[in-house]
């Protein structure tokens, strides 16, 4: 990977993180306790219930590529970078292009 790449790929990382993080403080106000006093009906708190559920997936699913979008920006000088953890060849550029976080090639 060329200096260039790498540059425009953390640019890319570093957007990445900044929607993530908003995105994550977005899901975490929509993974609030419901209240059980709140004036709402049975059907209604179930499907509030519900959807706070997916929401909580969401949030796990953000929060664990958050993590690997930073340990990528801290890894991205490393000769290691950007090489297989599995069978140790390099990873196609489009793919960490891509998906920055990605550890592993197709």
């Amino acid at each position: 990977m060329t200096a260039q790449e790498k540059e425009h790929l953390e640019t890319q990382i570093i957007s990445k993180i900044s929607r993530l993080e908003r995105q994550i403080d977005d899901l975490k106000e929509l993974t609030k306790p419901i209240e059980p006093d709140c004036a709402i009906g049975r059907i209604s708190r179930m499907d509030a219930i519900n959807n706070k559920s997916v929401n909580e997936a969401a949030l796990r699913q953000k929060e664990k590529q958050l993590k690997g979008l930073e340990i990528s920006l801290i890894d991205i000088d490393s000769p290691e970078f950007g090489l297989c953890i599995r069978c140790g060849k390099t990873i196609p550029t489009g793919r960490i292009l891509i998906m920055p976080e990605s550890k592993k090639c197709v």
